[in-house]
C-alpha cells in the first residue's frame, strides 16, 4: 500500500512538473513572437515598409490571446496544485512576464503606426539614426532577457537591467536633438513628432525588458528586486550566484 502511494505521488509530481514546463515553454514562445514584433516594427519604420508594419500590427492580436491563455493556466495551476516555494515563484514570475511581453507587443504596434504615418508623409528621415541605435539596444535587451529566462541566467538578467540605463540616456539625448530641430524648422514638426513617439515606445520596451529581468531574478533568488537600485540588484545576483563572495560595485 505504501508503495502504491509512493507511485501515485511520483505520478502527480511528474504531471505537475510537465505543467510547469509547458507554461514556461509557452511564455518563451510568446517572447519569441514579441521579439520579432519589435524587430519588424523598427525595420518597417526605417525602411518605410508599410506592408511589414501592417503585418506586425496583425500579430499583436496573437500576443494578446497568448497572454490571456498563459495567465489563465497560471491561475488554474495555482488553484489546483497549491504550489509552494520555487514552484510558486516560477508561476508568479511567468504571470508577470507575460504581462510585460504583451505590453512590449503594444509598443511595437505603436511603432508600426508611426512607421505607416511616416511612410505616407514622405519622411525626411530626421531622427532615423536615433531610432536605429536605440532600436538595436532594446532589441538586444529583449533577446538577452529571453535567453536569460531560458537558462535561468541571473548575471545576464542583471546585464539587461543595467542596459536600461544606457537606453534612457540615449533617449534623453535624442529628445534634446529632435526638439531643437523642430524649433529650427516648423515644417518638420509633424514627422519629427512621429519619430519621437516611436522613440518613446522603444524606451518603454527597454523598461519592460528590465522588468522581465527583475521577474527572473525573483523567480530564481526569491528576492523581489522591483523598485530596487542597480547596486541592490547586483548584490542580490552576487549572493545567489557566488554565495559570500564580494566585490566593489559602483552602480547606484
Amino acid at each position: 500500500m505504501e508503495l502504491e502511494n509512493d507511485n501515485y505521488s511520483t505520478h502527480i509530481s511528474q504531471q505537475f512538473n510537465e505543467e510547469l514546463e509547458k507554461i514556461r515553454t509557452q511564455m518563451l514562445t510568446m517572447g519569441g513572437i514579441v521579439e520579432r514584433q519589435v524587430s519588424d516594427a523598427v525595420e518597417a519604420l526605417l525602411n518605410g515598409d508599410v506592408e511589414l508594419a501592417e503585418q506586425s500590427r496583425r500579430i499583436d492580436q496573437q500576443t494578446n490571446e497568448m497572454e490571456l491563455m498563459i495567465d489563465e493556466q497560471c491561475t488554474t495551476t495555482i488553484a489546483r496544485r497549491q504550489p509552494a516555494a520555487s514552484d510558486l515563484r516560477l508561476i508568479v514570475s511567468i504571470s508577470r512576464a507575460v504581462s510585460d511581453l504583451e505590453r512590449i507587443g503594444d509598443e511595437a504596434t505603436r511603432i508600426c503606426k508611426m512607421a505607416i504615418e511616416l511612410a505616407d508623409n514622405g519622411a525626411n528621415q530626421r531622427g532615423f539614426q536615433e531610432v536605429r541605435h536605440i532600436g538595436n539596444l532594446v532589441r538586444d535587451m529583449v533577446k538577452d532577457v529571453l535567453t536569460a529566462f531560458a537558462r535561468n541566467d541571473l548575471e545576464m538578467a542583471y546585464r539587461v537591467a543595467k542596459q536600461d540605463r544606457s537606453v534612457d540616456q540615449e533617449y534623453r539625448t535624442a529628445m534634446r536633438s529632435l526638439v531643437t530641430y523642430m524649433m529650427e524648422d516648423a515644417r518638420a514638426i509633424s514627422n519629427v513628432l512621429n519619430v519621437i513617439w516611436a522613440l518613446r515606445s522603444l524606451e518603454r520596451i527597454g523598461d519592460h525588458a528590465r522588468n522581465l529581468s527583475e521577474h527572473l531574478i525573483y523567480q530564481v533568488s526569491g528576492t523581489d528586486v522591483r523598485h530596487q537600485s542597480l547596486k541592490q540588484i547586483k548584490e542580490t545576483v552576487r549572493e545567489e550566484t557566488h554565495g559570500d563572495d564580494s566585490e566593489d560595485a559602483d552602480e547606484q
